[in-house]
């Protein structure tokens, strides 16, 4: 019988992605925005380098989950690296920030640079800490209860950044009302808050699920039994339409309060009670799955939060009760499904074991979240690349063209990319009997093993 996760440790767990999201959320909300309105790039520009960038930084993801799957420390495999990286990554994180006075070439080149190194500093922190969850524990249901705490965390980090930013980037904007001094101020703040969770998470978990004994080290083949495994490759693919749409829909708020509705000073207040309905949406699960099994219930949720999206286009961007109906309804049907996929991730690779007689929780884990920040990528480049599309330009009032294109943005696009990944995830077929006969054949193998031996696959 697997040990029972206490809640000090799920805590722990969840809390380092909280401090993920004091960046990760700050770039989805408001890195466009910063370069093109605060920092003076070309909104075309911001495109491409939102594309070429995550790219870069993704390829780093399945080499660092490799890496990971073969370090042998006293601390684990997954541990260390959130150990060793969080203070590189908060100071990465707020030099992204700091501004500098030079030209237009210096600072594109100085976003490139900084943008680069922050990514493949989050890779190489953010990577290990997803694949901790899958050997904290044997059990797929303290799995699913670890992810609720995962996401509650991540969530309450994206509150704060969606609600204080806002707010923050004009209350220390100094004497002179800088919003570049703002937002390095701000952003300073949030980088000692997430080294420090970091820390708490390193000093506060535990790994216990080991790969199978004597189990050869082998890259290709790991790679070759990733592809074979027909379930995660579902998941990947519904991930990548779910990341398009948040980095388009994200980065395309803060333009939406801005140019349409004509204020960005109500954002923190709607992104708030957006951000309140999601978190209580994510501490529903556990309701929710007394009710539904998991495959059903991420397939409705994903298609209901698509139709909320795409009801946004409708509405009239000046008619706030209706704005912030919709914004409830889609952050919370939207909450529950971090939890639900991430803990389905988790069943994949138990499947790759069961099935491959390999484990490799950290490639499972790495190479999704690659394909999750190529979908991000997108979402981020397509914002840049159709607001220069569309005529935009910063800090004036805007055409009707161009305001409805960043009604397209906000809605209907990103709505479709929703609708695309909840018909994706139909063809998931890794059902509650299966997941629970597979965790019991894995169990009975450690068991029967008395001595080192790799785990079998099933019979055909």
């Amino acid at each position: 019988m697997p040990e029972k996760l206490r809640f000090k440790e799920k805590f722990a767990y969840g809390l380092g992605d909280t401090a993920s999201n004091f960046y990760f959320q700050a770039f989805n909300l408001f890195l466009a925005y910063y370069y093109t309105d605060i920092f003076g790039l070309p909104s075309a520009a911001v495109g491409t380098l939102m594309f070429i960038t995550p790219l870069l930084a993704a390829v780093m993801n399945p080499v660092i989950g490799m890496i990971a799957d073969r370090t042998q420390t006293r601390w684990g495999k997954f541990r260390p690296y959130i150990l060793w990286g969080s203070i590189p990554y908060g100071i990465l994180g707020f030099l992204m920030f700091a501004n500098p006075g030079f030209g237009p070439g210096g600072k594109l080149a100085y976003a490139y640079v900084t943008y680069t190194l922050v990514l493949f500093a989050y890779a190489a922190i953010n990577t290990p800490y997803s694949a901790l969850m899958g050997v904290m524990s044997s059990s797929s249901d303290d799995r699913t209860s670890l992810s609720t705490y995962r996401f509650a965390c991540a969530f309450t980090g994206t509150l704060l950044i969606g609600w204080l930013v806002p707010e923050l980037k004009d209350a220390l904007a100094g004497e002179g009302g800088n919003p570049a001094t703002g937002f390095r101020n701000t952003m300073a703040i949030f980088a000692v808050l997430s080294v420090g969770m970091f820390l708490y998470t390193f000093f506060n978990t535990r790994e216990r699920v080991t790969a199978p004994a004597a189990q050869p080290s082998s890259a290709r083949r790991d790679l070759a039994d990733l592809g074979r495994n027909r379930p995660w490759v579902i998941l990947v693919f519904a991930g990548f339409l779910t990341l398009a749409n948040v980095g388009l829909r994200n980065g395309s708020a803060i333009y939406y309060f801005k140019y349409c509705i004509g204020s960005e000073a109500g954002l923190g207040q709607f992104n708030l009670v957006g951000f309140l309905a999601f978190i209580a949406g994510a501490l529903s699960t556990k309701l929710f799955l007394r009710y539904f099994a998991r495959r059903g219930l991420m397939i409705t949720l994903t298609i209901l939060n698509a139709l909320a999206l795409l009801a946004f286009y409708f509405v009239d961007p000046h008619a706030m009760p209706a704005l912030y109906a919709l914004n409830i309804f889609a952050s919370f049907v939207a909450g529950p499904t971090p939890a639900l996929v991430w803990s389905m991730y988790a069943d994949t690779a138990d499947f790759g074991e069961w099935r491959f007689g390999r484990r490799a929780t950290g490639l499972v884990f790495s190479a999704a979240v690659f394909a999750q920040k190529v979908g991000l990528a997108i979402g981020g480049a397509l914002l840049g690349w159709l607001l220069a599309g569309f005529g935009f330009v910063p800090n004036t009032t805007q055409t009707p063209e161009v305001v409805h294109g960043i009604i397209l943005l906000y809605s209907l696009l990103p709505g479709a990319f929703a609708l695309l990944s909840g018909f994706v995830i139909f063809f998931y077929t890794l059902d509650e009997p299966m997941v629970k006969r597979i965790e019991r054949e894995l169990a009975e193998r450690q068991s029967a093993t008395a001595t080192p031996a790799v785990s079998s696959p099933p019979a055909s």
